[in-house]
């Protein structure tokens, strides 16, 4: 399940609209989206939480973020729990940063948003972002039956930034 917002402010100027409207995203809404889908998925079936590498690293201006993304971990363990009467796997992937218009805002000039892109980049131990199909590839593997053993897990894919 991918479901997220992702805008990063300093912890001073979070507001209690921000906060609510990253909760209510990122947490609510995987939660209940959860709930809805359960009676509809069979025995054996596996769901998959987007969370993010910043539920682990302390980096400015994602203190709601990285909180909200910190309880999606949490819930694929606790869902785990909760569903394994019903045989259903919850996991979680963390992904680090991704190729994706993401970072092409409007008002951002390609000056901008290539020293971002680079800084972000210098950040990655391999020293390239990851790619959709690598994280395609992760959500496959964790709905395939070759994964029926992992339950309430979560696997980091991020180019070495939170474990290295």
């Amino acid at each position: 399940m991918n479901a997220g917002v992702g805008k990063f402010v300093p912890f001073e100027m979070v507001t209690e609209e921000f906060f609510d409207e990253t909760v209510d995203i990122n947490m609510k809404g995987v939660f209940f989206t959860v709930q809805k889908a359960i009676p509809l998925m069979s025995r054996g079936s596996a769901i998959v939480l987007n969370a993010s590498i910043n539920a682990h690293l302390g980096m400015p201006g994602t203190t709601v973020y990285g909180a909200t993304k910190a309880a999606v971990i949490n819930m694929a363990k606790t869902l785990s729990a909760d569903l394994l009467e019903k045989n259903i796997r919850v996991n979680a992937i963390s992904p680090g940063p991704i190729t994706s218009a993401l970072l092409a805002r409007d008002g951002v000039t390609q000056e901008k948003l290539q020293e971002t892109k680079d800084w972000i980049q210098s950040q990655v131990p391999i020293k390239r972002f990851g790619t959709p199909e690598e994280i395609a590839a992760a959500v496959l593997y964790l709905t395939a039956p070759e994964s029926a053993f992992v339950v309430g897990a979560e696997l980091i894919i991020d180019g070495g930034m939170a474990t290295l």
